[in-house]
């Protein structure tokens, strides 16, 4: 019998909890080269889908535009699920888009063999995965860098989720993964 699917919060944030600018903009993220991918093809192999909310969504496709690119940031090769009440009329291969409510979803995709599941947020989508209890993992790369403001880790909102340590590494330019399971 296969595993069953993990919901894994895989992302990136200032010193201070900021996953982006108020803006969305995240280019305080490149600010050094580094050596390391910080386990980021590693991560990737245990993964066969991505959910993204909409701004994510929309500033990914922008991003990818700026850089000469059309369409081609999303990995074909993995389902990418976005939520939106107004999907764009345009298709961008290898995305659906999701409206459905977040419990229901997360209960049927996980009923479907696969490998672990990125949500790859923003901060309101990873809020409502987490109010679902439909969050098993974050694995959170906090950068040596403070942003002042932004859009946080996970949307607020009055709540209390503990958390246990998994494990902890450092990476010699000051990055550090914090790897935290939900108890369930």
């Amino acid at each position: 019998m296969n595993a069953p699917r993990k919901i894994i919060v895989y992302i990136a944030t200032s010193a201070d909890g900021y996953i982006a600018r108020p803006d969305g903009d995240i280019e305080w993220l490149n600010r050094m080269p580094s050596k390391s991918d910080y386990g980021m093809r590693a991560f990737y192999r245990t993964i066969d889908t991505i959910l993204w909310r909409r701004k994510t969504y929309d500033w990914a496709l922008d991003y990818d535009k700026r850089n000469g690119n059309k369409g081609g940031i999303f990995d074909t090769k993995l389902v990418n699920y976005v939520f939106s009440g107004k999907p764009p009329r345009q298709k961008t291969p290898g995305v659906a888009f999701v409206s459905e409510p977040v419990k229901e979803f997360a209960q049927r995709l996980r009923t479907t063999p696969g490998k672990n599941i990125w949500m790859m947020g923003g901060g309101e989508l990873i809020a409502s995965f987490l109010d679902a209890g439909e969050i098993d993992e974050f694995d959170i790369h906090v950068m040596p860098t403070l942003i002042g403001e932004g859009i946080p880790l996970i949307a607020p909102r009055h709540r209390d989720v503990p958390l246990h340590l998994h494990s902890v590494r450092k990476y010699a330019d000051g990055v550090v993964r914090l790897r935290y399971e939900i108890p369930g």
